[in-house]
């Protein structure tokens, strides 16, 4: 189910929220949320829900087993068993053909679970927690509660355990204002998702399909990186709009994800903004591993930091170079930063926009081949060529809320519910929902993650 079908939002939300609010103890409400996120989980495919349950399960037995031994003292293989058995599932289902393909091997097969991509980090990262000091060894029904929880569970944001688990002692029944707050939340990110998403897309997959096919010129080339990267921040923020808001239905607040990326006058400060419980993962659970800025190889571990990042994205050379390139301008960037020389931030935020969509062409491109030629297109070595631009107002404000808009997570705190706002809230929601039956649901660009 997609967040933004009618399916989910007439059929699936609404007799969840009756049983979760109707539930009178912590531990039914639990239960709820747990049933109802393999509900969720199978509606893509239910052969994906055995795994999801199989893997949550073998995560807890491997901490209660080294808990069991004694915890901080105990046997630490156990831990070691439980990150080598996510690492091997996400390798086996994300990266066996990929592998296979680089010995002239023919596809496997494989099945790749929805959202293996993120689940794995967040039992990995609580492992690891595990393994540096952390002593909270949880239930069986808290764990799979903060394992399967719907909102986050196919494309987060990346949610650890200290910061969502606590959160389930205090759950009670309705807050109609959390549920209202929840709800302008979630109606942001279905309004970004079918009004600007969506149809900045429709301009920007044309065009790298054109790519394919011959050269592109200039405006044809800009157009196309402009076009994606409005496409994906709106669509990924979207969703992380809308999960956060579906969080807030229930009590819980999930962690902020983008904090206007696009406004960024350094590429430093665009991770700090862009994908931010990812950025955070990275930092603290491969980049610091690696030694982070100490021994005088920040810009060696920043850059294999970065190209593991782009692979986790997906199993193709196009993301591990995207990763690289990142790596590379955050090292010439962090060099920048150790001179103590300060560049004009408008400067800073020319060159900081040019090199993020000039990289996105790598991301989005299914090969180089076709990066190679929507970049020289951009590069001007294709000529100007002709440029029809399609949906002029859906990617002018597109612009304008990307660069002037306010943060939605920080707009919907702010906002309170009022009796008068229900019937234009309504009717806004009501209108979304017939445009989003009238249409056959995109789904989010980050669920192929």
């Amino acid at each position: 189910m997609l967040f933004h079908s009618q399916m989910f939002m007439l059929g699936f939300l609404p007799p969840v929220l009756l049983l979760f609010h109707g539930a009178r103890t912590q531990r039914s409400r639990e239960w709820v949320l747990v049933l109802a996120s393999l509900v969720f989980y199978g509606g893509w495919d239910w052969r994906f829900v055995p795994a999801l349950v199989a893997l949550t399960l073998a995560n807890w037995l491997c901490v209660r087993a080294w808990a069991g031994s004694g915890a901080g003292s105990g046997w630490r293989g156990w831990l070691g068993a439980g990150v080598a058995l996510n690492l091997g599932v996400l390798g086996i289902c994300k990266y066996a053909d990929f592998v296979a393909a680089q010995f002239g091997a023919g596809p496997l097969g494989i099945i790749l679970p929805l959202g293996v991509s993120f689940f794995t980090f967040q039992k990995i990262s609580y492992l690891v927690d595990l393994r540096r000091g952390d002593r909270h060894v949880y239930g069986l029904l808290e764990f799979f509660t903060f394992v399967t929880f719907f909102p986050q569970l196919i494309a987060g944001p990346i949610v650890r355990h200290s910061e969502l688990i606590p959160q389930f002692a205090r759950l009670t029944a309705a807050s109609w204002q959390g549920v209202g707050r929840g709800l302008l939340l979630f109606g942001a990110g279905l309004a970004k998702k079918l009004l600007l998403a969506d149809p900045a897309g429709q301009v920007a997959d044309p065009l790298f399909a054109l790519a394919q096919q011959g050269p592109v010129g200039l405006g044809q080339g800009w157009l196309a990186a402009g076009a994606y990267g409005l496409q994906i921040l709106f669509d990924f923020s979207a969703y992380t709009d809308m999960a956060i808001g579906l969080g807030m239905m229930f009590g819980l607040r999930l962690p902020d994800n983008f904090n206007k990326p696009y406004r960024a006058t350094s590429l430093r400060e665009f991770w700090r903004r862009w994908h931010m419980t990812l950025s955070r993962w990275l930092r603290d659970y491969v980049y610091i591993p690696l030694g982070g800025n100490r021994g005088g190889y920040q810009a060696r571990n920043v850059m294999l930091t970065m190209a593991l990042g782009g692979l986790w994205h997906g199993a193709a050379w196009t993301f591990v170079a995207w990763g690289l390139a990142h790596g590379v301008v955050l090292a010439a960037n962090g060099a920048w930063v150790r001179t103590g020389w300060r560049m004009p931030a408008m400067l800073g935020w020319t060159l900081t926009m040019a090199f993020v969509l000039t990289a996105w062409v790598l991301f989005r491109a299914p090969d180089f081949a076709t990066a190679g030629t929507v970049l020289r297109g951009m590069a001007g070595l294709a000529g100007a060529g002709p440029t029809r631009i399609a949906h002029v107002p859906e990617l002018a404000a597109a612009i304008a809320l990307a660069l002037f808009g306010p943060p939605s997570q920080a707009l919907a705190d702010r906002l309170r519910p009022r009796p008068w706002l229900a019937w234009p809230i309504g009717a806004a929601l009501a209108g979304l929902l017939l445009l989003a039956g009238g249409r056959v649901p995109n789904e989010f660009i980050y669920f192929q993650f």
